[in-house]
């Protein structure tokens, strides 16, 4: 059942609130084509459940995809995701400040109470937070009205060694990274600089790191660097 609520589409299922954020979250670093398959993947269900799920959302004016094309979001759709990231990341972000937990921890926590809370509450979180802009990982947390400031960062795997920049977002897909950083007592808004070793390995050197990091695949894939000068040899536009 779909209501209107203020300027926000509010949507009673969980899945189907799971569903628009996820859309809109696969897209919100990096451009790409969302299908079926990649749904059903990052959600852990069945190709046919998603199928039902994505008729459901085009039927709700949330969604648009035509047969073997791609699934976008409506206006209506991006909405409603937005009004979910909000709750989302203001959750992760009061489990850190406020309860002591870790970066690596809060994420599947706040899965489970972004469906539990209620609009007042939510904006009640927003200002006992300081109505912060982003989240433990660096993702921007939407203001009431939709607004998303994004900074101008670039993945680690898309950098040359020699750059150097400042550590702005780290991806929560992988727990594993996050666990790593704090071992190696590299946090947000730390700066970096883009290494190679003797036979082309990258390595990652921080400030606060007594030693050079090997730079594995996992970890190019999931930190987000903003430039703070450029690489010799690029100009000021491929160095943003």
């Amino acid at each position: 059942m779909a209501v209107r609520r203020g300027n926000v589409l509010s949507i009673e299922s969980t899945s189907v609130q799971d569903y628009v954020k996820v859309l809109y979250t696969s897209t919100e670093w990096q451009d790409g084509a969302i299908s079926a398959t990649f749904l059903a993947t990052r959600l852990s269900v069945a190709n046919s459940s998603v199928t039902g799920m994505v008729a459901k959302l085009v039927g709700l004016g949330l969604a648009e995809h035509r047969k073997y094309g791609p699934i976008s979001l409506t206006p209506s759709g991006v909405a409603l995701a937005l009004a979910m990231v909000r709750r989302h990341r203001l959750i992760e972000t009061f489990l850190v400040r406020e309860l002591g937990y870790g970066w690596d921890e809060v994420h599947d926590e706040a899965e489970l109470l972004e469906h539990s809370v209620s609009a007042a509450f939510v904006e009640r979180l927003a200002a006992k937070l300081g109505h912060p802009a982003r989240d433990p990982h660096g993702d921007p947390i939407p203001a009431r009205d939709g607004a998303v400031h994004y900074p101008a960062a670039r993945r680690l795997d898309a950098l040359d060694d020699g750059h150097t920049g400042v550590l702005v977002r780290v991806s929560d897909d992988d727990p594993g990274v996050l666990r790593f950083l704090d071992r190696h007592g590299i946090a947000l808004d730390d700066e970096l600089r883009l290494g190679r070793r003797p036979g082309s390995e990258l390595e990652l050197h921080a400030g606060a790191a007594s030693a050079p990091l090997a730079v594995d695949a996992a970890l190019a894939a999931a930190l987000w660097i903003e430039s703070t000068a450029p690489h010799p040899g690029c100009t000021v536009d491929e160095a943003a």
